[in-house]
């Protein structure tokens, strides 16, 4: 049992995800996933990052999964959303590097985690009102 809750961001954590490109990228990561043999067993596209509860198989290992993952899905991006070309420049749609955390006997709190991370978020949103004060006056 190889599970892992993994969590990547678009360079720069540009809201990009939630607006043009959301169902593309669905598809896109899931076909990759499909291809590698990767099971998702739970996955949300927020507006600024990625959530994957995913089940690889243990003769790959998560670090050249996520190699594969970012790069194609990266190239595919470009290829289906050609305007983002001029936003990102250089190819490079994802930010280095991601999280991850193997998975055991709390799979079922995490799958609630990441069911409910957009909830939250837009909970806190609202919840937030922040008077900002000019630092130069006393």
């Amino acid at each position: 049992m190889c599970k892992y809750h993994i969590v990547f961001t678009p360079k720069y954590r540009r809201k990009i995800i939630f607006n043009q490109c959301k169902e593309s990228l669905r598809e896109i990561i899931r076909d990759l996933c499909k291809y590698k043999g990767v099971e998702i067993i739970e996955g949300e596209l927020m507006p600024d990052h990625v959530h994957l509860l995913v089940s690889i198989p243990p003769k790959m290992s998560v670090s050249s999964f996520m190699g594969y993952l970012k790069g194609k899905s990266a190239l595919m991006i470009f290829d289906r959303h050609a305007n983002l070309k001029y936003k990102f420049g250089n190819r490079h749609f994802w930010s280095q590097g991601y999280y991850v955390t193997t998975v055991g006997l709390n799979e079922a709190t995490i799958k609630k985690y990441i069911q409910e991370q957009e909830k939250q978020d837009i909970l806190l949103d609202k919840l937030s009102v922040k008077e900002y004060k000019d630092p130069f006056k006393k």
